[in-house]
Parts: C-alpha cells; structure tokens; sequence
C-alpha cells in the first residue's frame, strides 16, 4: 500500500464520520472508489441507522458505471456479510468488475468478523487489510467497545477550576468553562447515544441535556433516581424531547406502581420516557447492573455530565472508559471537588492515564484520557 492509498484511506475516515450519532448502534462507515486511472469516480458514508451502507451509496454515486472497471474501493470496515436492514455489502461488491478493495480493519461482529473479506476472496478480488487500523479503530472505539464488553461505552465530562472545583460553597456552577468548551460538549451530546447524569444534578440545576450550540441528534437522557422521586416539573421531563428521557430506580415498589398503565393515564405528571429498574447496592442504585441493562436497549455510549457523588462512584466502581476534562483558568479556592473517595489509598493504586492529550480550547485547558 502506497501514499495513494493512504490518501483515499483518510477520505474514507473523514466522511465516515458524518455518521457520528445517526447510526447507531451500527458503526461509522465511509467509501471511497477509485478508477483504475487513480481519479475517486464514488463516495459514500453510512447516513442514518436503517438506511443503506457506504458501500452501496458510494456505488450509487458512480456516475458512468463503465469506470468500476478494474476500480480499487476503500472502506473503513470490512464489508458485512449478512442480511440485516440491508443486502450484505460484500456480495454488492463481489458483484462488481473492481479489482482490489482496501478494508481498514475488520469487523468484530460474529455475523461479520472475516466473512465478508473471505467472500471478496472467492471472487478474485484482491483484499489488503489493515490500512489506517488505529484510525479506524479510534472512528468507532464506541461500537467496538459494545461489541466486546456488551455495555456502553462510558465518557466523564468534568468542567473544573485550576484547583479542582466544579462548583462555589454556595452550589453554583455556572459557568466555570468558557463558551468554546461548552460548544465541545454540544458536539459530543449530539454523538453519544445518551447523555446521563445523576438526581443531584437534576435537582440543583434543572438542565436540559439537549443539542443547542451545533447542530446534530438529540440524545437520550439518563438520570439516575434510586427513590424515583425527582419533581416532576424538571426540564426532563416535560420539554419536547421528554420520551428520549431514561429514569433509573432501585424503588421496586414505586417503579410497579408506576407501571400501571391505568394508574399513569389518570396522573396528570404522566411520564412518556422510559423508567428502569435495576438492583439497589449499599444503598444506591447499582451502577453496573444499571450499565449492563441500558447496553440492552441498546445505548452504545454515555457522556456523563456528573456532579461528585455520580463522577466519584463511577471511576471507583472502575465503570469510566475515558475522561474529559476541562480546567479553567480560575481558582475558588472552597466548594465542590470534581471527585472525591475513589477507593484509592496508595500511590501504587492511582489511576493513571493512557492515551493523552492537551488541547487548549478557548481559555481552557481540556484533558483527554482513556482508562
């Protein structure tokens, strides 16, 4: 593989992601072909979840089917090889007069996972596999996380002072970051399948968890409420987007109540999202069971815009994937950390980062890791 192909790789990757929130719980894909003179004849991505892949938009996009002749087709994941939504993609291609397909990596999925690369084989076409893998990888580090770990993958969103405050003794946090990161994170609810945050966040600050700074797809929004006793006035549960609000309990005798359908029809708070129960542990709602049963939704990824108490309990019960963190030039010097008591008493327990990087955004300085 050469420098051309390097080039129309990183095309691939770069449309794929105009994916990012519509798709899944399929991944981000994008396609580029290439003639047999080395002009690009056909793009396509992966548009909406349900909807044809990229490999049959990007052949739709071919103008003069007589240039397919000899063409080399890139894709950022192995063509699948099984009747969903739509026609196996590898079959689509098998069926062309192309020559070589370049795959960036293969897809884990069982249904997939080598056969629809072997199936490209068997109809003499050349297969080179392995173009931009970290890339790749990178583009849908959400899907293949569920794929392996059958949860969600689970981001931390903190915005904090240089001295590790997110809020003032008097409880206010608006706004430690600067407008700039605050329009990162509307980017990221708009890619993430939820957005989740805790009853104390709700209850304090009333937020809406919605898109408004970008554009791009609501997200569904996840709070955790052990006593299922949140008021029923708050922005979740009354704005437009309140059927994409998820509540999470451990009230086992108010969450059957309130699954009588003829008891919620009289109540004038009727809530239209989605109520689930999951087990109670050490006197809170069980955050691992709560993972494993929003994944059967499914909800592949989770940005956690948390308060202490949620941001704290989710990295001591080692549920945190990555970390997002945003530190303001300001200092208060009292009030809220950002996290506290994680079950670490030792240098030698600390938790420590892969994978990072700085970026100044605005103001601020914001802190990319993976755990």
């Amino acid at each position: 593989m050469n420098k051309s192909d390097q080039k129309w790789m990183q095309l691939a990757l770069e449309i794929a992601e105009r994916g990012a929130g519509y798709v899944s719980p399929n991944p981000m894909v994008g396609c580029v072909i290439v003639s047999a003179e080395g002009q690009k004849i056909g793009q396509g991505y992966h548009e909406r979840y349900g909807q044809q892949h990229a490999e049959k938009n990007a052949v739709d996009s071919v103008n003069n089917p007589d240039l397919l002749k000899d063409a080399t087709v890139y894709v950022t994941l192995e063509p699948c090889a099984h009747h969903g939504n739509t026609p196996p993609c590898c079959e689509l291609l098998a069926d062309l007069p192309i020559s070589r397909v370049v795959v960036a990596m293969e897809d884990p999925t069982p249904k997939v996972a080598g056969k629809g690369i072997q199936h490209l084989r068997d109809h003499d076409i050349t297969v080179d596999v392995g173009l931009m893998k970290e890339e790749a990888e990178q583009l849908n580090e959400f899907f293949l996380h569920y794929q392996t770990h059958n949860r969600p993958f689970v981001t931390l969103k903190i915005a904090q002072t240089l001295d590790g405050y997110i809020a003032a003794p008097d409880g206010d946090s608006e706004w430690i970051s600067g407008p700039e990161s605050r329009a990162f994170v509307h980017k990221w609810r708009s890619q993430y399948d939820a957005v989740m945050v805790g009853r104390n966040t709700a209850l304090l600050d009333n937020p809406r968890l919605t898109v408004r700074h970008v554009e791009g797809r609501q997200p569904k929004r996840i709070v955790i409420d052990g006593p299922l006793d949140l008021p029923r006035d708050l922005n979740l549960f009354t704005d437009q987007y309140e059927e994409k609000t998820i509540v999470l309990t451990h009230n086992k005798e108010k969450f059957e109540n309130e699954a009588d359908p003829m008891l919620n029809m009289l109540q004038s708070d009727y809530f239209r999202g989605q109520t689930l129960l999951v087990d109670k542990k050490e006197g809170h709602t069980d955050l691992d069971e709560a993972m494993r049963e929003l994944g059967h939704l499914p909800v592949t990824s989770i940005l956690v815009e948390a308060g202490q108490n949620l941001a704290s309990a989710l990295l001591r019960q080692r549920l945190v994937d990555k970390v997002e963190c945003f530190v303001a030039p300001k200092m208060l010097g009292g009030g809220t950390k950002s996290v506290i008591g994680v079950g670490i008493n030792r240098m030698s327990e600390i938790m420590e980062f892969r994978d990072v990087q700085w970026r100044q955004v605005g103001k601020d300085l914001l802190f990319t890791g993976y755990l």
